[in-house]
């Protein structure tokens, strides 16, 4: 509890600093905890309650009856409030919640995700922040320690938040101010949304052209899923747990989010910086297949150590046999993770893959089923496999998986692969379990943008 956290803050935070420690090693910034008690509680620098999950109705309200009469003073000390919608902003406003927030020293951001994903609010170097936030994962709360900075985040509940901002940054419980609260009526007004959102279901409007700034991009051209697959390894993890903000950033890659190729580049970058290098290496060669499997020109060497590995036995292809090869099998990357898409839902974790020539991803398992139903809209193959196989992959071996578009076709739910090495091939089980028709479908049509193409 917050009593007893207060009443044991030196040891507590002692115990913390030297987890700091152990943790971080020889890149450990400076962060001490230990001097943050101040008359028998621990002092705070920062509050805020943010998200689609914080920023509700109720909590801000309650929120509001604890700042009533009261102010968090002059300080420090700063509390934000991010509501969780345009309604619920609107109907604080009418209620008069907002007018005590503000009068009380609080700021009122507009209903933006936010803090949760590292774009707004970060903490100061050294500084100890309350947070009640939807998304609480390393990187969104404050700078990489191995860049010279460090914060301190601690989840809490909002009556809190707000009762320690009433105490001037003073850690506090709500239990402990005297503050009546009951919860008013939330009345829905629906004019905020169809005053300003363009409601065009149904009512298309094709004469009209979409208005493309510099910094807006169109999705690249997806092709099939085609009749065979070698997909060279790009990344390999061995984390327990990959989340969603290690396979692509949140708040630095904000102002990319239209435009997928220059967001596609920031992809592992904290992971594994390397990835994004070999999988345009493989993306470029799949171009020159495509280009040569429908024409003529000689092989050059990255196209002839792919015709080699393609043909039987190794031994590189010739003639006809190499271009019937290259027409029928799309070279791609693929990343293994033991367990990836832990975190939150962005596809942008599949989709910049994808750009970057992604066919698929290897997993023991998935973290969520969000992420695996993302690499299937965007055309990318959910692949298990034992974690003994998995523990086999390197990156740049290759994996050959002819047929791939039949099994696909006909519903298998293991598919026979090779690991291509260069001691020759071993035999890969690639699992392919769960998926529905309309899933298989997506996937062989390369996306679930080209499935809808598909379908007028």
């Amino acid at each position: 509890s917050i009593q007893e956290v207060n009443q044991n803050a030196q040891d507590i935070m002692r115990q913390v600093e030297m987890d700091i420690n152990r943790q971080l090693g020889g890149c450990r910034p400076d962060l001490k905890l230990t001097d943050r008690v101040a008359r028998g509680r621990l002092r705070v620098d920062q509050g805020v309650v943010a998200g689609c999950a914080g920023g509700l109705f109720e909590n801000v309200t309650a929120m509001a009856a604890v700042l009533e009469g009261r102010t968090i003073g002059d300080g420090s000390f700063a509390l934000s409030v991010y509501p969780a919608s345009v309604g619920v902003f609107l109907e604080l406003m009418r209620n008069g919640c907002a007018e005590k927030l503000t009068l009380a020293g609080a700021t009122l951001r507009s209903a933006f995700c936010g803090p949760c994903f590292g774009a707004g609010d970060v903490p100061a170097n050294g500084a100890l922040s309350i947070r009640h936030v939807t998304r609480n994962f390393p990187y969104r709360e404050g700078s990489q320690p191995g860049g010279g900075q460090l914060a301190a985040v601690a989840l809490m509940d909002a009556r809190s938040i707000a009762a320690t901002a009433a105490n001037g940054g003073l850690l506090t419980a709500a239990t402990e101010i005297d503050a009546v609260w009951e919860a008013p009526a939330y009345r829905f007004d629906r004019r905020v949304y169809e005053n300003r959102v363009y409601q065009g279901f149904g009512r298309a409007r094709k004469e009209l052209d979409l208005v493309f700034g510099p910094n807006i991009a169109d999705w690249p051209k997806m092709e099939p899923l085609p009749e065979n697959l070698l997909l060279r390894v790009a990344s390999v993890i061995h984390d327990p747990v990959t989340t969603t903000d290690e396979l692509i950033p949140s708040g630095e890659t904000s102002s990319y989010r239209s435009n997928p190729l220059k967001l596609a580049e920031f992809t592992l970058m904290r992971k594994d910086p390397d990835y994004v290098a070999r999988a345009k290496a493989v993306l470029a060669l799949e171009m020159k297949r495509r280009d040569l499997a429908h024409g003529d020109g000689p092989l050059d060497d990255g196209l002839l150590e792919v015709a080699g590995i393609l043909s039987e036995g190794g031994k590189a292809a010739s003639g006809q046999e190499w271009r019937l090869l290259l027409r029928n099998t799309g070279l791609g990357s693929v990343i293994f993770a033991v367990k990836p898409g832990d975190g939150s839902a962005r596809e942008q974790a599949a989709s910049s893959q994808k750009v970057l020539g992604g066919w698929a991803n290897i997993a023991v398992e998935y973290a969520t089923r969000r992420y695996r139903s993302n690499l299937i809209n965007w055309g990318m193959l959910p692949f298990t496999v034992r974690e003994q196989d998995g523990d086999r992959l390197a990156v740049n071996d290759f994996i050959y998986i002819p047929g791939i578009r039949r099994a696909v076709e006909d519903g298998a739910e293991t598919v026979a692969a090779f690991v291509c090495k260069p001691d020759g091939r071993t035999p890969l089980e690639l699992k392919l379990e769960g998926l529905t028709n309309d899933e298989r479908d997506v996937i062989l049509a390369g996306s679930l943008i080209n499935y809808y193409a598909n379908a007028r």
